[in-house]
Formats: structure tokens, C-alpha cells, sequence
């Protein structure tokens, strides 16, 4: 029994690490070739070992020009989402009314859909309204998602709180933006501030929906997409792409940490 129960450990630590691997290399294989000699091909071992691709990225107006659409972007969505997420989740926390479940499944369904049907539906409904494509429709794309990284975690939390305070508050005397304030905003800070890094990360990534949405504008996704299959490009967008996993990296890690640190303080 021992024996059996050793080998599937043994094969359940096996699986777990092909898996690590299979996922991070190409991630890693990516970082290496932004420090590669090589301009057209990707050889192997290196030819040698240089870092003027960062500076020859840093130099790019073309680049600089798709960081900020791209922060500006996130930005403008994270902002919209934290709004409109933290208020559905408040409201879908508290109230009891009809269809609740069927609104909850509305909220969250943007980011279950494939990105092609989101940014097929949101093309056809901007063309039909004859709406501009701009920074703002790329804004309203990404924002349909980043609501719900946000309704989610809020929402969460919202269920791990004690009601109790909210009615201890409104029973000596405060009015709701009180309450709001100094009792629920407090508990749900770190909800909201890892929701907003997540949102942040899936905003300035994004490709597939942005794609439909964006005219003829580039966002870093873009012109990387675009760059890439240029030869003699890959290096410098081999460096774009080591900025990209940093800017999304970070965000996620914080928020895992800010999220962690706060269920350890709950228990």
C-alpha cells in the first residue's frame, strides 16, 4: 500500500514539475534571446552575449508610443473597473431581488467568453452605432473584462466580512457614505487594490479583443504581434516582451501577496 502510494507522490511531483517547466521556459527562452547577438534566427547555444538590443528599443519612438497607448489604457480601465465592479458587488452582496444569479452571470461572463467572440461582438455593436474607433473604444473593450477581476475579489471579500460592523455602525447613528468609508472601504481595500493590479496586468497584455477594437492604433501587444515577423526585429521585440512580463508579473505577485497576507490576518 505504501509502496503504491509512494509511486503516485512520485508521479504527482513529476507531472507537477513537467508542467512548471513547460509553462516557464519558452518564458525563459524569451528573456535569453533579448540578450542574443543574433539578429535573425534563434540559435542555440548563443553566439554571444550583448545588451545594445535595450538600447536600440529605448531609441524607438514607435515603441514608446504603443507603452503609453497601452498604459493609458490599463489605466483608464482599471479606474472604470474598480468603479463599476466594487458598485455590482456591493449591490449583488446586499440586495435580494430577481434575477440575481442571471445579473451575477451577466457581470462575469465578458472574461469567460473567448477573447474572439468579446471582440467580434463589441466590433459589430461599435460599427453599428457608428462609433469611432479610438482609445476610448479600446478602453470600453477592456473594460467589460477587468470588471469582473475586480467584481470578483470584492465580492469575495464581501462574503468573508461580518455584517455585524455595518449594522453596528448604522445603529450609532452614521449615515451609508459613513459607513461606507470607515467600516466597508477599509475591509475590502486590499480586495480592491489587488482586483485593480489584476485588471491593470490583463489590460496592458490584452491582444485578441484590442485587435477588434482598436482601428489603427498599436498597443505593446500589437506591435509586438506586428514586429514579429520580421526577421530582423525579433530581438528588439524579444526586449519588449521581457518589458511586458515585468509589467504584468509585478502586479499579479503583489496581488497574490496583498491577498495571502490578508486571509492569513482573517484566520
Amino acid at each position: 500500500m505504501r509502496s503504491k502510494w509512494n509511486l503516485g507522490s512520485i508521479g504527482l511531483k513529476t507531472a507537477t514539475l513537467f508542467g512548471f517547466f513547460f509553462i516557464h521556459i519558452p518564458i525563459l527562452i524569451i528573456i535569453m534571446y533579448a540578450f542574443s547577438t543574433d539578429e535573425k534566427t534563434f540559435q542555440f547555444p548563443l553566439p554571444g552575449f550583448t545588451t545594445k538590443w535595450f538600447g536600440v528599443a529605448w531609441e524607438r519612438n514607435d515603441i514608446w508610443e504603443a507603452i503609453i497607448l497601452s498604459s493609458q489604457v490599463a489605466f483608464i480601465s482599471t479606474f472604470i473597473a474598480i468603479l463599476l465592479g466594487t458598485l455590482a458587488s456591493l449591490a449583488v452582496y446586499r440586495s435580494q431581488f430577481f434575477g440575481k444569479e442571471i445579473i451575477s452571470f451577466l457581470v462575469i461572463l465578458p472574461i469567460a467568453l473567448p477573447g474572439i467572440v468579446t471582440g467580434i461582438s463589441l466590433r459589430s455593436a461599435m460599427s453599428l452605432f457608428g462609433i469611432p474607433f479610438s482609445t476610448w473604444t479600446i478602453v470600453i473593450a477592456h473594460a467589460t473584462f477587468c470588471i469582473v477581476t475586480v467584481y470578483n475579489n470584492v465580492l469575495a471579500r464581501l462574503r468573508r466580512s461580518s455584517h455585524s460592523m455595518v449594522e453596528a455602525s448604522m445603529d450609532l447613528g452614521a449615515n451609508p457614505w459613513q459607513t461606507f468609508r470607515f467600516v466597508i472601504l477599509p475591509n475590502i481595500a486590499t480586495a480592491l487594490l489587488a482586483g485593480g493590479m489584476l485588471s491593470f496586468a490583463l489590460s496592458f497584455d490584452e491582444v485578441i479583443v484590442t485587435t477588434f477594437t482598436a482601428g489603427q492604433q498599436s498597443t505593446v501587444p500589437i506591435w509586438m504581434l506586428t514586429e514579429f515577423i520580421r526577421p530582423r526585429q525579433r530581438p528588439v521585440t524579444n526586449v519588449v516582451a521581457v518589458f511586458v512580463i515585468l509589467v504584468t508579473t509585478i502586479p499579479i505577485l503583489v496581488a497574490y501577496y496583498l491577498t495571502k497576507e490578508d486571509d492569513g490576518r482573517k484566520k
